[in-house]
């Protein structure tokens, strides 16, 4: 019997590499399955304003990448892109409905590329939005960095990372002050969802985000931006790549990265960010409807 199409989702859990993971299932099981996965820092209810505009045509999952959202932590604090990839290989097998589609945002789209790139029967449309990493200027400046002093400069990260306590807000309004600060697209609407769902309560009544501090120091073995041409070349299903006009990241159509896809197509979105999805939220569920 199908399962309705919910207003709001369906918490479940699975494991992988002995790590207890979390995603939102927003019902309609007897429709293809549509993965949205988020991007670092982040957690699979960012997607709730997309899921719900799709979810009377797809069976619409959101996971929580490990380390974020309601996923445990990774025991050694080690977040490896192979992990994540892992990960998202259990996922789809677990749903046991392919081919699937997958949205991806910055790192969400990283992996989902990979994925796409090891399994590409596996997948029947990608879109990306502002998951190709770094841009090809910002990886041949990376690659000069001694290998040595990369490995050093992890260790000491994680040094300190060990010696600090995760930062506590007084309110939730301070933390949605916080959200805000990081993307000034943001309405006080959706930064309140955005720090609802991001926040765990502490004992003394303080707000800390749910993510691992230790996310933001990645191992040096955790796979490079650089072996990514090898993966993109390998996928076969349509893709969508999406880009902020207003972000940091690099135009993939004018910096050769788009040639190595055999079937995409790029979208960029004025007025907007990293967080395109977010910043024009309107524009990108009709570029989304149309390319699905």
């Amino acid at each position: 019997m199908d399962t309705p199409t919910a207003l709001t989702p369906t918490s479940h859990f699975f494991t992988s590499l002995r790590t207890r993971l979390h995603y939102l299932d927003w019902g309609n099981s007897a429709a293809p399955v549509l993965i949205l996965i988020h991007g670092g820092f982040d957690h699979g209810r960012s997607w709730d304003w997309t899921a719900r505009a799709l979810a009377k045509d797809y069976h619409v999952i959101a996971p929580d990448l490990r380390g974020h959202g309601d996923s445990a932590w990774s025991p050694d604090g080690s977040y490896m892109m192979a992990n994540y990839i892992y990960d998202l290989a259990q996922l789809v097998d677990l749903l046991d409905r392919p081919p699937v589609t997958i949205v991806g945002h910055s790192l969400g789209g990283s992996i989902a590329l990979r994925y796409a790139g090891l399994f590409p029967d596996k997948v029947q449309r990608i879109v990306a939005l502002e998951g190709l990493g770094l841009s090809p200027d910002r990886l041949k400046a990376k690659a000069e960095e001694a290998s040595l002093d990369v490995w050093r400069q992890w260790i000491d990260t994680r040094r300190a990372n060990a010696r600090r306590t995760p930062r506590r807000y007084a309110t939730i309004e301070a933390a949605v002050g916080r959200m805000r600060e990081r993307n000034e697209h943001l309405s006080v609407e959706q930064a309140l969802h955005l720090t609802i769902h991001g926040v765990n309560r502490n004992e003394d009544g303080s707000f800390s985000w749910k993510f691992d501090p230790y996310l933001s120091s990645a191992a040096p073995q955790a796979g490079s931006d650089a072996d990514l041409p090898d993966f993109w070349s390998r996928i076969t299903c349509p893709t969508l790549l999406c880009l902020g006009q207003d972000s940091w990241a690099s135009n993939p159509a004018k910096d050769g990265r788009m040639a190595h896809f055999a079937d995409a197509r790029l979208v960029e979105f004025p007025n907007a960010g990293h967080w395109l999805h977010h910043d024009q939220f309107d524009r990108f569920i009709a570029e989304l409807r149309a390319f699905l």
